[in-house]
């Protein structure tokens, strides 16, 4: 059975900055491998479109450009935050503020967002919303370790149930 649209499938990979050789960033093995329904823009437009096709047992390479993976690096996107939002209950959440740690905050449409708090000052906190991957070429290699037809609830509810996904 070959990958395509209402398969689950289940892959090993290893994630590496630039090339082959590059800055390990996640390796995932077949002892906790990722498990996804496919067609369902769950993963990287590019890498879904390098893996349709494949069947159990193939290996894959492939190399995504910043522009295929988490994209360019914008400007915008570091914003400099009213230091009274971290204010909670009269409270400065000042471990919040430390420099470096990820902050989880919500949009004027109640979208989440993650960003990295980059400097604070007495009035501000700057955080950058990029992703952490933004600006990076991606080398993923991997294996296709299962692959089978999604259930009728999968394909319902657009994501894995049961081992590799939740449960109900």
């Amino acid at each position: 059975m070959s990958i395509s649209k209402n398969k689950v499938v289940s892959i090993t990979y290893t994630l590496r900055l630039d090339h082959a050789e590059g800055e390990l960033v996640q390796q995932v093995d077949n002892s906790s491998p990722l498990v996804f329904l496919f067609g369902y823009g769950q993963l990287l437009p590019k890498f879904e479109e390098n893996l349709q096709g494949k069947t159990v047992g193939d290996s894959y390479e492939m190399t995504l450009s910043p522009q295929d993976g988490y994209g360019v690096r914008e400007e915008q996107a570091v914003v400099d935050i009213p230091l009274d939002v971290f204010i909670v209950d009269g409270v400065l959440q000042e471990d919040m503020i430390t420099v470096g740690n990820t902050v989880h905050l919500r949009n004027q449409d109640g979208m989440p967002l993650s960003g990295v708090v980059l400097k604070r000052s007495l009035e501000f906190v700057t955080v950058d919303f990029n992703h952490p991957l933004a600006d990076k070429t991606l080398h993923f290699t991997g294996e296709v370790l299962d692959v089978r037809e999604a259930s009728a609830d999968e394909i319902a509810h657009g994501h894995v149930h049961g081992e590799g996904g939740h449960q109900h």
